[in-house]
């Protein structure tokens, strides 16, 4: 049994391990360019978890077994898609920073399946390297929308999930 919750100060010095092993995995697996020079850092975390975005996934014996951000309404970033296009316009939710310790398969899915009992349109944006995010999100339903650009400048791989279309 997994649990989902929001997370809290406490969960800080849990969290952080688990975006460690999730950077690992990613630079074993192709994408060696997403979360470079010390992101996410503990001061952006710190901040998602007093926003109350920030969640943690938990075993059967309380270990964190994963971790995201859950955050609903207008992504800045969502603002401007190039090469495409939403499915709407509709209130959505939006999925961040995604991490798991790897001790257990099914992580990622069991956040985007919270994420889809709380909104009827999720949108999630990956790098072009992350091969493993790609797949699970196209296994999810989500369709592939168009390219947005985050903060820093980067591109990213955008994508929408809308209860609306799902199989």
């Amino acid at each position: 049994m997994l649990t989902i919750r929001q997370a809290n100060m406490a969960d800080l010095p849990r969290v952080m391990p688990l975006f460690e092993r999730a950077k690992a995995f990613m630079r074993a697996h192709g994408n060696a360019t997403q979360w470079v020079n010390g992101y996410p850092s503990e001061a952006l975390m710190r901040g998602e978890i007093e926003a109350g975005h920030c969640f943690v996934c938990e075993d059967e014996e309380g270990d964190a077994v994963g971790t995201f951000c859950y955050i609903e309404g207008v992504d800045p970033t969502y603002l401007k898609i190039y090469d495409g296009s939403w499915l709407n316009d509709e209130p959505y939710g939006v999925v961040h920073r995604l991490a798991s310790s790897g001790k257990r398969p099914g992580i990622g899915e069991a956040c985007f399946r919270w994420a889809f009992g709380r909104r009827d349109n999720i949108r999630v944006d990956t790098h072009r390297d992350n091969i493993v995010m790609q797949r699970l999100v196209e296994k999810l339903g989500f369709s592939r929308r168009g390219i947005i650009y985050i903060a820093d400048g980067t591109e990213r791989i955008a994508y929408h999930w809308t209860k609306a279309i799902d199989n």
